[in-house]
């Protein structure tokens, strides 16, 4: 009964599932994908798991330096947070 609540909630709402859009810009301007989780590595972000959306975003999910688990898209060209949510 729950999911199918979810479901019919997640159809009314077409939003719920529009992509983020990082940037339109051309792979070669992006920053080197090792060289970018080595930083956030120094950042003291744990990542769990990097991926590249198909919003051309890169997308990490794992822990911030304050121990919270994190989900974080991040334009590729500059480096800045576009869209992130933390779990208590």
């Amino acid at each position: 009964m729950r999911k199918l609540l979810l479901l019919s909630l997640a159809l009314a709402s077409p939003l719920t599932f529009a992509a983020t859009e990082c940037t339109t810009a051309d792979k070669a301007q992006w920053q080197d994908q090792d060289k970018f989780q080595a930083d956030l590595k120094a950042q003291g972000y744990k990542i769990n798991k990097f991926k590249v959306t198909s919003g051309n975003c890169y997308e990490i999910y794992g822990f911030n330096k304050e121990g919270q688990k994190v989900e974080i898209y991040f334009d590729p060209v500059d480096g800045k947070v576009v869209k992130s949510e933390v779990e208590d």
